[in-house]
């Protein structure tokens, strides 16, 4: 059962890192992995070291997690992420993110790159998203439900943090990053968006485009996580952009904003220590 299998797993974790319980996680997403080695004192451990845990084959997604510790408590990195258009099942979607929750992250940040909707987003921006919309037709809680992990029917009315969004736009404000926010409309892709699908997303309130974060944001949720996500625009939306989108477009963007994202989560994650 994935109960059990995602138990062993949190109970690896803690004897690999030499950590009982971390507080905070947080999710690295396309072209990000690289800021967990540079965190001070880091414990590396594999993904494919970890009983169960299911390795990303995208690249741009490592496959490690980084157990550092923030003002003396733990926090877990987790550099990259499986999606579901690799045919991975959803349970194995949002088993990273789920194990997180029982190793003791009673907060986790998630970053994505995404597609930029709204007229008011830029090529490098960050936001902060502050509600989704499913469009893939897909969720982690299809099935028999485990009440170990939480209710058959959660509420999902504030499924991203108010709470998080603020300590978010403190830091970007102190750091003198612009911060705006937008709602994030999963697709489940590999392929890119059509501008009709764009228009549909502009239309239906959308801002942002992407093939993760939701189902891990909706398996948090459940579990009773405070959950907080920030988008990294790497690219304009089809039928906005002038140009064809691709991949390495993607991954070029995300390493010019590195440095950028990097500067705020260092003050970041202090702030969502302090929150649990």
């Amino acid at each position: 059962m994935t109960y059990e299998r995602l138990v062993e797993a949190a109970e690896a974790i803690a004897k690999a890192t030499d950590r009982e319980r971390h507080s905070v996680g947080l999710v690295l997403g396309s072209g990000l992995g690289d800021y967990a080695a540079s965190l001070p004192g880091a414990v590396e451990v594999p993904y494919d070291t970890i009983p169960h845990f299911p390795v990303p084959k995208v690249e741009g997604h490592a496959g490690t997690i980084h157990s550092v510790d923030v003002e003396g408590r733990g926090v877990l990195v987790l550099s990259g992420r499986v999606h579901a258009y690799e045919g991975w099942d959803m349970d194995d979607v949002v088993f990273g993110v789920r194990c997180a929750a029982l190793a003791g992250c009673a907060v986790v940040l998630l970053t994505n790159a995404a597609g930029g909707v709204g007229p008011y987003l830029r090529q490098g921006d960050l936001v902060a998203v502050r509600d989704h919309i499913n469009l893939a037709g897909r969720n982690p809680l299809y099935g028999p439900n485990d009440e170990r992990l939480g209710p058959r029917f959660p509420d999902l009315s504030d499924v991203y943090s108010e709470e998080i969004r603020d300590e978010i736009e403190a830091v970007a404000q102190h750091l003198g990053i612009t911060f705006k926010t937008g709602v994030y409309a999963w697709f489940l892709g590999p392929s890119y968006e059509t501008p009709a699908e764009i228009d549909m997303v502009e239309r239906i309130g959308g801002d942002l485009v992407g093939m993760s974060t939701v189902p891990e944001a909706i398996a948090l949720a459940h579990m009773g996580v405070k959950v907080g996500c920030i988008s990294l625009v790497t690219n304009l939306a089809a039928g906005i952009a002038d140009q064809p989108i691709s991949h390495d477009e993607v991954t070029e963007t995300a390493l010019l904003a590195k440095e950028k994202f990097a500067h705020l989560l260092d003050e970041l994650l202090p702030r969502l220590v302090g929150l649990t």
